[in-house]
């Protein structure tokens, strides 16, 4: 659904196009004066006009993306910012206009607030989905010859994919996408208003049961590694509680200057320990699967 602008917002806008299209264009030569002025003087009066007369690329590029149902106000100073970072970064001395260098920018900068508020549900994630997302529309309406249309067919989402080298299921997942709108999870399932439709998602929490257990053989690994513990050496068991058991283990080195021996050797120990820590371990129960922890 399209945004429709409040009365006065609209004066403020058409005011803001009317000011932006009075800005006279520049000349290549004194545009490049400008450019350089402002990267190598900081002269903001520079940077103003550069940008001012520049502000109407800011407006044609928003203008086509206003059918995403999202402010033209916003859309235009999103632009504003794509425009003053393509100001901050343009080189002159690659002799390069700068409308081309800044169209990429600009164009950027909408993108990715369009694809920021568009919906709730985060679009867009890679490059893959971000193509699909601002191309589907207009290939679907060229293939289809209806943008409207109920769907594509399997041979028309290959299609696609081909043409913007993504898979082609997810040309069907943008597809789907872009047709559902955002529905709270509080709607009624029905007319009658019983139940919600997040009354319908499974929960994946573990039941009581699952808890319990998980308990009692986490208690039970407990009781077997302290048992196994007790079968090694002093030193033996030191290393492990400093390696293993702590969140932040100490280094080969910091224990070897502990017992003074080299870190070598400190790296010898702990893998016999770990290795009589196994055996102890394996003996203590009927199925290697008891010490596994469920994902």
């Amino acid at each position: 659904m399209a945004h429709i602008d409040d009365p006065e917002t609209q004066r403020a806008n058409v005011a803001f196009i009317r000011q932006a299209m009075k800005q006279p264009l520049l000349e290549r030569d004194h545009e490049l004066d400008l450019a350089r002025r402002w990267r190598e003087k900081g002269d903001q009066r520079a940077l103003h006009e550069l940008v001012r007369s520049y502000t109407r690329l800011v407006i044609a590029t928003a203008t086509r993306f206003r059918n995403y149902g999202l402010p033209m106000g916003d859309l235009v100073q999103e632009g504003n910012v794509g425009l003053m970072q393509a100001a901050s970064r343009f080189e002159p001395e690659r002799d390069v206009r700068f409308s081309t260098y800044a169209a990429w920018w600009i164009r950027s900068a909408i993108q990715d607030y369009v694809l920021r508020n568009w919906s709730i549900v985060r679009t867009g994630t890679t490059a893959a989905q971000k193509s699909l997302f601002f191309n589907l529309r207009r290939l679907r309406a060229r293939i289809a010859g209806n943008p409207s249309a109920a769907g594509l067919s399997d041979e028309d989402r290959a299609q696609i994919a081909q043409t913007l080298n993504v898979d082609a299921r997810e040309v069907e997942t943008m597809e789907q996408r872009l047709a559902a709108a955002d529905q709270s999870l509080n709607n009624p399932l029905s007319e009658a208003g019983e139940g919600e439709w997040q009354d319908l998602l499974a929960d994946q929490r573990p039941s009581p049961e699952d808890v319990v257990i998980g308990m009692r053989d986490g208690r039970m690994r407990s009781h077997w590694l302290a048992e196994a513990l007790g079968e090694l050496s002093p030193r033996e068991r030191q290393i492990i509680a400093e390696r293993r058991l702590r969140d932040e283990g100490a280094t080969l080195e910091e224990l070897g200057r502990v017992l003074g021996v080299s870190k070598e050797r400190v790296r010898q120990l702990e893998t016999r320990a770990l290795n009589k820590l196994k055996a102890s371990m394996m003996k203590r129960v009927r199925d290697h699967g008891e010490l596994l922890l469920e994902a």
